[in-house]
């Protein structure tokens, strides 16, 4: 049901925002959260949920638990905290890092209403799968606020390389691999080694993911327009054309579909990469799409302004066409997943290219607003249901990557983690006022409507109206299964 305001026909009774008081609980007691309203990829009803430990342990009416905590959520949706699975924290790029580290960008996330993040490592070519796992581990261990895994991204794949791809997928719960097929001489890798990763994740139960771009035409374009002369941020965009996206999700389709990988693709942008994905379907090949919230929200006129190295990332910001196209996709099912792609840099980092559009570092800052950006834009709208908005944000996610139904749902035994989110209040974005660490915001003073008010991780409130509630490594590592299927 969606309206301006939202209501229960049924008893005429009308959500209204309001504070709810959450005290420290015992963890061992319980936490019983009441009169809200349920809701999941596939249910809306008026239920209370019982915690106990760090799982759910009852769905019903009624409830009642000697000694929980108890909660009243009345007004409020019960929803299963959102996973981001394509988040680059703490991340080495163009000479910098991305600004938010493992602590400030978990942090940020559950302030956000998301739980869990699925970050990158990024192989070193001439090094095994193993350093980068250790190098990772090294950033991350400790420092984690929300729960965490990881794809691993491999740029140099050989003889030694393949033998790892079972050893992460069985022994670390690593089980997608993430790979390039842009950025020539550090991360691209070409079609032979495509191919022969493909067979090798197949082969034990994983799936590949990929950054579909043509790598060498983009590189011709960027030479071109440096030679002209022609440095400014809209070059960025002018470099990578939709065909560069096109032909390069098609390619990839086409190798899935020869190996019989599972495959998916991130941070789709275009119509004309979507095409290729419906003429995949076309032969009975699934192949798997995530779109970012920006590329629903934002276009490529922005790249026009003074400030356009905000809006600098890769793929670029496109046209009012291609957000309609992924609206459409991602209410038809063909787009399954909304993630951020959040990769920040701070304005100091941004200005390294402010005489080159080639050296602005490639990013954006969105962990945090994710979730209350695409309920305001999305389900308010009326372009999505608010069980799509769950499905796209939590249950897909955990689904594609191993992890469901431990996450991504609100289930019995289900990991409670959970947000109580007012679809009523209203707020504004800023700068000024969010939790990541960069100091402009891609969405400054947009309005919204929908808030997450409480954050609970793991049965623990993290996050309650700004306050965070967890200290600094209590998130977790998240070791994922095989493909599960379940898509």
């Amino acid at each position: 049901m969606q309206l301006n305001a939202w209501s229960f026909a049924e008893d005429n009774y009308l959500f209204s925002a309001f504070d709810i008081a959450i005290k420290q609980y015992d963890h061992t007691m319980g936490l019983l959260i009441k009169n809200g309203t349920v809701v999941t990829a596939a249910d809306f009803h008026r239920a209370d949920v019982l915690i106990e430990g760090e799982h759910v342990k009852a769905i019903g009416h009624d409830l009642k638990a000697d000694g929980a905590e108890v909660v009243d959520a009345k007004g409020m949706f019960v929803m299963p905290g959102g996973i981001d699975p394509h988040v680059h924290l703490d991340m080495p790029f163009m000479g910098t890092f991305s600004s938010d580290d493992y602590s400030t960008g978990t942090l940020a996330a559950l302030h956000g209403g998301t739980t869990t993040v699925i970050d990158f490592i990024l192989q070193t070519q001439g090094k095994s799968l193993r350093h980068a796992l250790e190098t990772w581990q090294g950033r991350m261990n400790g420092n984690l606020f929300g729960d965490l895994s990881w794809h691993m991204a491999v740029t140099d794949f050989n003889d030694d390389t393949k033998k790892e791809v079972k050893e992460m997928i069985e022994q670390e719960g690593i089980t997608s691999f993430k790979t390039f097929m842009a950025y020539k001489g550090a991360l691209m890798i070409d079609d032979r080694q495509m191919v022969g990763l493909m067979n090798e994740v197949k082969a034990h139960g994983g799936i590949v993911t990929v950054h579909a771009t043509n790598g060498d035409m983009i590189d011709f374009l960027v030479q071109k327009h440096r030679t002209e002369g022609k440095l400014s941020p809209l070059y960025h965009y002018l470099s990578q054309p939709e065909i560069t996206e096109a032909e390069a999700t098609g390619r990839f389709a086409d190798m899935a579909s020869y190996t019989g990988v599972p495959a998916y693709i991130v941070h789709m942008t275009c119509e004309g990469a979507l095409n290729h994905v419906r003429e995949a379907a076309r032969r009975n090949q699934r192949v798997l799409a995530e779109t970012c919230i920006q590329y629903l929200l934002l276009d490529a006129s922005l790249y026009e302004k003074p400030d356009g190295a905000k809006w600098v990332m890769s793929p670029p910001l496109r046209e009012k066409k291609d957000q309609a196209a992924l609206w459409g996709a991602i209410d038809q099912g063909t787009v399954q997943v909304v993630a951020t792609d959040h990769c920040p840099f701070s304005m100091e980092q941004k200005a390294m290219g402010k005489d080159d559009f080639s050296k602005i570092p490639n990013g954006h800052p969105a962990i945090e607003h994710r979730m209350e950006l695409l309920f305001s834009e999305g389900v308010n709208k009326k372009r999505i249901t608010v069980n799509k908005f769950v499905e796209v944000t939590a249950t897909n996610p955990a689904k594609i990557f191993g992890m469901f139904p431990r996450k991504g749902t609100i289930g019995i035994g289900s990991d409670a983690d959970i947000i109580l989110f007012d679809p009523n209040e209203k707020h504004t974005l800023s700068a000024k006022t969010h939790h990541m660490n960069t100091d402009y915001s891609g969405y400054e003073g947009m309005q919204l409507t929908g808030k997450v008010k409480t954050t609970i991780l793991r049965g623990q409130v993290a996050v309650h109206n700004g306050e965070v509630k967890i200290k600094k490594g209590y998130g977790q590592f998240v070791k994922r299964n095989k493909v599960s299927g379940m898509l």
